[in-house]
């Protein structure tokens, strides 16, 4: 079988997944920069004597940006292409983090590491990854969701021990050297490879049995943006996304990626060893997350999201039984366990998005991603104000595994299909997207 354009079907398949493996490599650049503000607490607050919640404060900023920013780089992408903004985010993020080494004052690191770094990363999110996915496959869409979502723990994953070495070993700012010189490094790579849709070859998307030509650029992206968010903001579904999805944010990078290690610190254990248990949370979130998108290609993504959330909430309650000044068996449970469950919940997210909002499902998750890191950004913050006035991270622990158990039952009530109950909600948003600026 041959496209329209005369390209074979094995040439649009290979071109898809090279387009998809650039992007990822981008979300795992992204992704590193996600746990610096873990392993930058001690020597900040050694060197500047900044309180946790000062530097708390900076992460939070970065993670509401990363969230905010998501859904108007999804309608950039439709109106400059992807590659434009990628390279562009890169710059972004090496510049923030070259920009943190020379800071003296705790609102330097808030405007370099939370505003800069924020915006661009947020361009490099999971939002990347669904802009990716919708343009490129028909077929897979789950399990190439899963891949691409796991690419910024993988980051972590790749960068963290290195990074918390190279802290240890020389200082802090040759760490963020290497970060921003990774930024730089691989934007050639996205400059040679990436485009913005299978028509630039003159292919069609994989999985597909018709050419798609491609769309015109979409003018009026941040009216367009805030459009869409009005749209959806009428809609049942959104609401009960973006609820759960805000607690997902908090109950994971919100206070692992920002206070696991000053924790299991609390507890007697190295810095280098508790990185490197964050790190190995990275592998098995790989794996999960993978997972995730398999299965939400074959079962009710619903019933899948409240399944990751229970076990999720669990893992948390248990956590402050496990920590100790050295790796024990149910530590090592623990970072399995909740590495699979870590991000298995973004490609049933992402799904429901797709099955209510169609073509705009990726600035719709964009939004609920949104919600999700002014979750994280939350527990990033309040995390470190607990520590400070109870001397201990308990509470912290106990009060996020309530919140995933109510995010469990939220899940059950998201409406997977339209349905005659759901009818009327659904026809507003459709009747005013067609309406939208685009």
């Amino acid at each position: 079988m041959h496209d329209t354009t005369g390209h074979h079907t094995k040439e649009s398949g290979r071109r898809a997944w090279w387009v998809a493996a650039v992007a990822g490599v981008a979300i795992i650049v992204a992704g590193a920069f996600s746990t610096m503000p873990g392993i930058l607490q001690d020597p900040l607050r050694q060197e500047f004597h900044w309180s946790r919640g000062s530097i708390g404060l900076a992460a939070s900023v970065n993670m509401v940006l990363y969230g905010l920013t998501a859904p108007y780089a999804a309608a950039l992408m439709d109106r400059f292409g992807i590659r434009r903004v990628v390279i562009a985010a890169l710059g972004t993020v090496a510049a923030g983090a070259a920009l943190t080494t020379v800071m003296n004052a705790a609102w330097q690191f808030t405007l370099f590491w939370g505003f800069l770094v924020g915006l661009g990363t947020g361009s490099l999110s999971m939002t990347l990854g669904t802009t990716v996915t919708n343009r490129w496959f028909t077929t897979h869409r789950g399990l190439v969701t899963g891949i691409l979502s796991s690419g910024s723990v993988l980051g972590q994953m790749v960068f963290l021990p290195a990074l918390a070495w190279i802290i240890a070993r020389y200082d802090w700012r040759p760490a963020l050297v290497s970060l921003a010189a990774a930024a730089l490094a691989i934007t050639p790579l996205i400059y040679l490879i990436l485009r913005d849709h299978p028509a630039d070859r003159g292919q069609r998307p994989y999985g597909s049995d018709t050419f798609i030509p491609r769309p015109e650029p979409v003018p009026g992206a941040a009216r367009r943006t805030l459009t869409v968010l009005r749209h959806a903001a009428r809609t049942f579904p959104f609401w009960m996304l973006a609820g759960t999805f805000a607690i997902c944010g908090a109950s994971t990078n919100g206070i692992m990626w920002t206070h696991f290690t000053p924790a299991a610190h609390d507890h007697g254990m190295p810095v280098t060893t508790a990185s490197t248990l964050l790190a190995f949370i990275g592998v098995f979130n790989v794996v999960g997350t993978i997972a995730s998108g398999w299965l939400t290609d074959r079962m009710d993504a619903r019933r899948l999201l409240a399944v990751c959330f229970l076990l999720r909430g669990l893992l948390l309650v248990g956590l402050p039984l496990t920590m100790a000044a050295t790796v024990n068996a149910p530590m090592v449970v623990f970072v399995v366990a909740f590495g699979l469950l870590d991000l298995a919940t973004v490609p049933p997210v992402i799904a429901l998005c797709r099955t209510f909002y169609g073509e705009d499902s990726a600035i719709v998750f964009g939004w609920t991603n949104a919600a999700h890191q002014i979750g994280a950004a939350s527990a990033s913050f309040l995390g470190g104000v607990t520590r400070d006035t109870f001397g201990s991270y308990n509470p912290v622990w106990l009060a996020l595994g309530a919140a995933c158990a109510a995010a469990a039952l939220l899940s059950t009530v998201i409406r997977h299909h339209p349905t005659a109950s759901n009818e009327a909600d659904q026809k507003v948003y459709a009747t005013s997207a067609t309406r939208s600026d685009r």
